[in-house]
């Protein structure tokens, strides 16, 4: 009984010896920028554009009424004493009005294209998440960390234009119609 349990924790002493140079081998390790990849993808290129055109007529009306205020302000500073106190009057109030109306359309063109860009720039995150976790396993990389996070690394180690590559190729964009 008592050469048994002497052998046992030999044995065992034996399996981990055997194994160590196992579990001693280097990890392979990669940095990417999510944020850079992501916005250099062919796919936010051609939504970055779609919504500046989207966006366009409504930020033109609402730099229309900043000119409009403006006017109105610098015809008030102009003509303070050459007015009559009912134009003066109703100036004030036109500028109030514009001043009111620009304001509005600043804070509904903003909350639009805020929320716009919150949902492309979300799905556009999660499928880059899924390439760089896939290029990780064609890689056979053990570890991906952001590179924002890291003091320093070897730039070959930095796979963000291969996950860049990788989503354009998985996601590719289709060309714009000619003529529009």
């Amino acid at each position: 009984m008592s050469l048994r349990m002497g052998l046992g924790p030999v044995a065992a002493c034996a399996a981990l010896l055997t194994l160590a140079p196992l579990s001693f081998a280097q990890p392979k390790v990669a940095v990417v920028s999510l944020q850079k990849a992501v916005f250099e993808t062919a796919d936010i290129k051609k939504a970055s554009a779609e919504m500046e055109a989207r966006y366009k007529p409504r930020a033109d009306r609402l730099q229309q009424t900043q000119q409009q205020l403006a006017q109105i302000t610098q015809r008030l500073e102009q003509g303070s004493g050459q007015l009559t106190p009912q134009a003066e009057s109703e100036l004030r109030a036109q500028g109030t009005r514009l001043q009111k109306e620009a304001q509005r359309m600043q804070d509904d063109l903003q909350a639009d294209v805020t929320a716009d860009r919150q949902d492309i720039l979300s799905k556009a995150s999660q499928r880059m998440t899924d390439i760089v976790k896939k290029l990780a396993e064609e890689k056979g990389l053990d570890l991906v960390v952001e590179l924002q996070s890291t003091i320093y690394v070897k730039p070959v180690m930095d796979i963000t234009a291969d996950a860049t590559a990788a989503y354009d190729k998985a996601h590719p964009v289709a060309a714009a119609p000619v003529g529009k």
